[in-house]
């Protein structure tokens, strides 16, 4: 069973996408993008990042993304100037708050329950472009069925009833047409290679040595300065403009004040869903862009670190375990012995076979305890991090060296190793001399065998 950290992190992406849609929906509530002002009532299509949301992930998703656009809507129906058909969406103007709370969120959550439900049930249809056209065609009317079914039954006053969704004009059909278009094009952009192969990397950017905390810090309290500054000229602003009316002998009365700090607030949360999209796209290209770097340091054949990886993974591990630890671990040098026999008299095909069944099982005996780089041609190193007694070290080399010797069929394979133990931390110098002398103390001894200093007395009986 995986652990709801690593589903979490293994979905980096796809929340990326899902923040980015909630600050989307917030943009388009509280700015022209997503409304169509049509008396008696506003038509809105601020919607769409519930379908996108449903299209893409599924019901859950796209009913937090109701949830938001039925809040935002609900806000801006408790300004003292909209219209009566609108004022019925506040609690605080429409007389009775929960008839306003289940018109404005209720009505949204569900729309996104309906579209995300509709858009799972046809997944797996054959023709799942088509479907996904026709739910994002009939979006707009399903919208309306629903608030105009809630209107009539909670609001009966006004006059409008289900039937009144029914209506079909120009207007309907273009809406319906941006539906199809824009929920399509999302889909086939999420869909393609291009942000698959992204997609793959930002997700799989958690298990990169070149990442930086530091820079995701930075990001951090750079949006938190954005916050501020956001919220300060807000402030300002609301405050000049009372006293701009002022001057001109307009007086300010308590609910014209209330009126400016709604729509201050409602620009400072259109400004901070801005920088909230132009965060998640920062980090999204720093996770991508650190992570090909580090696929570039990958070795394509044997797909354990090259060199300048394995030596920058060694030195951070060294920051990391700083003075005072008293850690130990091990550092490891594997040569193949007689290499350029191999690919002499079997060929390269047969010695490509060799490196790769090395790689396999020096991961192996190593594990979760350390990490594994081709540092050369034919030549391998290893740290480990944990405190493994030398009896231990010592039963998993042969292990190793029982492993590999049956790689080739016509040739016992072997390989000599010398290894040496540290006291975090350790200067990278120290370490390859140290373990370089090892090795050289194996091949003379005839190599096919391991050669191990050890820092520390073995405890072990």
């Amino acid at each position: 069973m995986k652990t709801v950290k690593k589903l979490w992190d293994e979905a980096c992406f796809d929340r990326y996408i899902f923040i980015g849609l909630a600050a989307i929906e917030l943009l388009m509530s509280f700015t022209f993008l997503g409304y169509i002002h049509i008396p008696p009532i506003s038509v809105t299509i601020a919607y769409l990042p519930i379908l996108v949301a449903g299209c893409l992930f599924g019901p859950v998703e796209s009913v937090i993304m109701g949830f938001i656009f039925g809040i935002a809507s609900m806000y801006k129906a408790s300004a003292t100037y909209v219209m009566p058909a609108d004022a019925v969406f506040s609690p605080f103007l429409s007389g009775f708050p929960p008839y306003s709370m289940l018109l404005s969120v209720g009505t949204r959550a569900l729309f996104g329950f309906v579209a995300g439900m509709a858009f799972l049930l046809v997944k797996k249809r054959k023709h799942y472009r088509l479907w996904i056209g026709v739910i994002s065609a009939v979006a707009p009317k399903v919208h309306s069925l629903i608030v105009y079914t809630a209107m009539g039954i909670l609001f009966p006053e006004l006059g409008y009833r289900y039937s009144s969704a029914f209506r079909y004009d120009l207007d309907d059909a273009v809406f319906a047409v941006v539906c199809v278009i824009v929920v399509e094009l999302c889909w086939a952009a999420y869909q393609s290679n291009t942000i698959q192969n992204i997609k793959l990397y930002i997700n799989q950017s958690i298990n990169n040595p070149y990442a930086s905390g530091k820079v995701i810090l930075f990001f951090f309290f750079f949006e938190t300065f954005l916050v501020y500054m956001a919220v300060s000229a807000a402030v300002y602003f609301s405050q000049r403009e009372s006293y701009m009316l002022e001057r001109h002998g307009l007086a300010v009365s308590d609910m014209i004040s209330g009126d400016l700090l709604l729509l201050q607030i409602q620009f400072v949360v259109a400004i901070l869903s801005l920088d909230v999209i132009s965060m998640v796209f920062l980090i999204s290209i720093y996770k991508y862009m650190s992570y090909k770097e580090y696929k570039g340091e990958i070795d394509e054949l044997t797909g354990i670190m090259g060199r300048r990886m394995f030596l920058y993974h060694c030195g951070k591990l060294q920051k990391a375990n700083g003075f005072g630890t008293e850690k130990t671990g091990w550092f490891l040098f594997v040569d193949a012995d007689y290499f350029k026999e191999v690919n002499d008299t079997f060929g390269h095909a047969a010695g490509d076979k060799v490196l790769q069944e090395i790689a396999v099982n020096l991961r192996g005996i190593v594990g979760e305890d350390g990490k594994v780089g081709r540092i050369g041609g034919d030549e391998f190193a290893v740290i480990i991090e944990g405190a493994i007694a030398q009896e231990e070290l010592e039963h998993r080399l042969d292990q190793f060296l029982e492993a590999i010797s049956h790689t080739l069929p016509d040739k016992k394979i072997s390989c000599s190793i010398g290894a040496y133990q540290f006291v975090f931390p350790q200067s990278i110098k120290h370490l390859l001399t140290e373990t370089d002398r090892m090795l050289y103390e194996a091949k003379a001894a005839g190599r096919a065998c391991y050669a191990v200093k050890a820092c520390i007395p073995d405890s072990s009986p």
